[in-house]
């Protein structure tokens, strides 16, 4: 009894000493943000690196999800004779839902590893340790551009992935399935509203990217100096990320249409 309850305060005392690592960690980077700014080259650079090189999975899941959409969309609103609602339909479900949540799970699978990655083999190779000795911060150095970059980039490509799902939506459901056109753009024109739906889904995008870059460099930086401890950070990364931006999706959602 006593060995388990000695083993259950040496973990909450690790847990609660992880969580005050992980919110020291982040209330530094924010503060940064000016910092940042005034260098943004290498913000830039990081953009590249994380939007870029994630454009082709956006661009290509997008284009997929718009095809699902706009098909199944067709035959559920044709039961009720409101196939010229597809369009509305498409963008609502991207805007609101799809877009912000599949591209920052896409996001954590693609950069958020390959930014934890880069950020534990620093570290194993003791890189982090000699900027330290040369009296330069990592977290101002290394830390502070990549997790802005990564906050910057998330709503660009969820801003990519709905724009790409209206368009494989509209492919289905007037080319190949002969919806009106007109009917397509015009209802939905008339039924997305700025701030419900556009001004919501870039809130969750910007949220969702800023919890999943700072969950990648926190598992990074904290990973233990090998490559079994890189690797689990590495898997970390993405379970952490998934849940908690699905957990954020539950609570943005609550709160942004119960006002």
């Amino acid at each position: 009894m006593k060995t388990a309850l000695a083993s259950l305060g040496r973990s909450t005392r690790a847990q609660l000493a992880a969580l005050g690592r992980a919110t020291r960690l982040l209330l530094q980077l924010l503060v940064l943000l000016p910092a940042c700014l005034r260098r943004f080259r290498l913000m830039g650079d990081q953009i590249h690196f994380l939007g870029n090189y994630s454009l082709a999975i956006i661009g290509v899941s997008g284009l997929f999800v718009g095809f699902v959409l706009g098909l199944q969309g067709y035959y559920t609103l044709q039961r009720y004779g409101s196939a010229e609602a597809l369009g509305l339909l498409v963008a609502l479900s991207l805007l609101r839902e799809l877009g912000p949540v599949v591209t920052a799970l896409l996001f954590a699978g693609r950069a958020g590893t390959a930014l934890t990655a880069e950020i534990g083999l620093m570290k194993a190779g003791e890189q982090l340790s000699a900027m330290e000795m040369m009296a330069i911060s990592p977290v101002r150095r290394i830390l502070a551009p990549r997790f802005w970059a990564g906050v910057l980039t998330m709503p660009l490509l969820a801003a990519v992935f709905s724009a790409v799902g209206v368009l494989g939506g509209w492919v289905v459901g007037v080319v190949m399935i002969g919806v009106d056109g007109g009917a397509f753009w015009g209802q939905m024109q008339d039924g997305v509203d700025w701030w419900n739906d556009l001004a919501n889904g870039v809130i969750k995008s910007v949220v969702f990217g800023l919890a999943v870059t700072f969950i990648a460099l926190y598992q990074g930086y904290s990973a233990k100096p090998t490559p079994e401890g890189v690797s689990r950070a590495t898997t970390r990364t993405v379970v952490v990320a998934s849940l908690t931006v699905l957990g954020l999706d539950f609570l943005l959602t609550a709160s942004m249409f119960s006002l």
